[in-house]
């Protein structure tokens, strides 16, 4: 098969891939100047514009010697960043991809991949392609995710930065896999009701979280939590959340009061990933400010409704979501009967508490075609979502709103 000894002008949506020239060395400079390109690449730091013309020297000598396989982004006539490929051992190549700031955030990156991609595997021959990234890279990591890349997990050390070995992810696309994404990326949607928001958590979030996790009720309920709980924890924590929403296995919401932003809880959806039962688990806590105003289970029956809801109305199209609370957790039960959730059996002896004794394990469920809860009473406007993305309130005048929500389950 022919390959090519410089780079080819391939087009594609509102860019063209093009060989670097030294028209490019502006750019070039800018680019690698940036902090975020500095933190995540291996650029040289200070890098100035001998360094842009060595890197020019290098893409060609790739092409000529069929070792790499560099293009210039080209967007409205102005150089945007560079993608490329190295050869990796036999029959594989590496992907690389970086960008200047001005041309961020429009879809550049995938846009240019799916014109490398498709050329590469027709022209290259290779059986794989893989990605790798600095652990922590997240748009990098979202970019390959869209273009079909299956992240196979973190390698302690895989990188070295400017003499210093960093976590890094790997990735791999194979040929004939589609260039789309393998499985879903959860990003929380923004859930209002009068007095309530969900949305996704910040680094903000980590000292309210490290106050709720250390408190007694949230421990004796959840003994997998570090003790102490750390602010260190908890934005370890907030890394877990992310890569189990970006590997398409579970959605998390910081519960929040709208007027000030304040963090009063969390709730969680997880295993949206196994197979096509449609089933998942919900867990919640509470921060301790926030019990006794039945903010949790109106929390809940929120989260719920968009779980069930189905696809083509925003929701995740499932067909049952679980709770599960140790029998002792009475609050974390009351909050499961509040929004809507019936008793569906219990698990003898399964659940560990902090102090070393067990307790067995209550199951509530809730399936999308409940239209009552376990009183009678008529929810189905819970599963009602309005144009602005908040529900219908069915808990406006429950009785058991006052109790206090100090139990947690996750």
């Amino acid at each position: 098969m022919h390959r090519p000894s410089r780079a080819p002008t391939l087009a594609g949506p509102g860019l063209i891939l093009r060989a670097h020239g030294s028209q490019d060395v502006p750019g070039l400079v800018e680019q690698c100047q940036d902090p975020r390109t500095q933190r995540w690449t291996v650029v040289p730091v200070p890098y100035t514009e001998a360094a842009a013309m060595e890197y020019l020297a290098e893409c060609g000598r790739g092409w000529r010697e069929g070792t790499e396989f560099g293009f210039a982004v080209e967007v409205d006539g102005r150089f945007a960043g560079s993608v490329g490929l190295r050869r990796q051992g036999a029959a594989g190549l590496a992907l690389g991809y970086g960008l200047a700031p001005w041309a961020r955030g429009r879809g550049v990156t995938a846009r240019a991949l799916q014109v490398l991609l498709p050329w590469a595997f027709e022209t290259l021959d290779p059986e794989v392609v893989l990605w790798s990234a600095i652990a922590g890279n997240w748009a990098s990591r979202r970019v390959a995710w869209s273009v079909g890349v299956r992240v196979e997990g973190t390698v302690r050390g895989l990188e070295e930065q400017r003499g210093i070995r960093l976590d890094g992810w790997i990735g791999s696309v194979r040929r004939g896999d589609p260039l789309t994404p393998a499985h879903p990326w959860y990003d929380p949607p923004e859930l209002t009701r009068p007095g309530l928001r969900l949305r996704a958590h910040t680094t903000d979030d980590v000292p309210a979280m490290a106050q709720a996790c250390n408190d007694p009720a949230t421990q004796r309920w959840l003994p997998q939590l570090p003790r102490p709980y750390t602010r260190e924890d908890a934005r370890a924590h907030l890394e877990e959340i992310a890569e189990e929403q970006s590997a398409g296995r579970a959605v998390f919401w910081a519960v929040t009061d709208p007027h000030d932003d304040r963090l009063l809880g969390e709730i969680g959806l997880w295993g949206l990933a196994q197979g096509e039962s449609r089933s998942a688990e919900i867990g919640y806590w509470a921060h301790p400010a926030a019990r006794g105003r039945g903010l949790t289970g109106r929390a809940v029956t929120l989260a719920a409704a968009h779980g069930l809801a189905p696809r083509d109305r925003g929701g995740l199209g499932l067909a049952r979501l679980v709770i599960r609370a140790a029998a002792g957790n009475v609050p974390s039960q009351r909050v499961a009967a509040r929004a809507g959730f019936r008793p569906a059996g219990c698990d003898r002896q399964a659940q560990l508490l902090r102090d070393g004794t067990c307790e067995d394990l209550m199951r509530y469920d809730r399936v999308r075609d409940d239209r009552s809860g376990p009183d009678g009473s008529d929810r189905s406007g819970e599963d009602r979502l309005h144009a602005d993305g908040s529900h219908a309130d069915p808990l406006q005048d429950d009785p058991l709103r006052g109790e206090p929500a100090d139990g947690a389950t996750r």
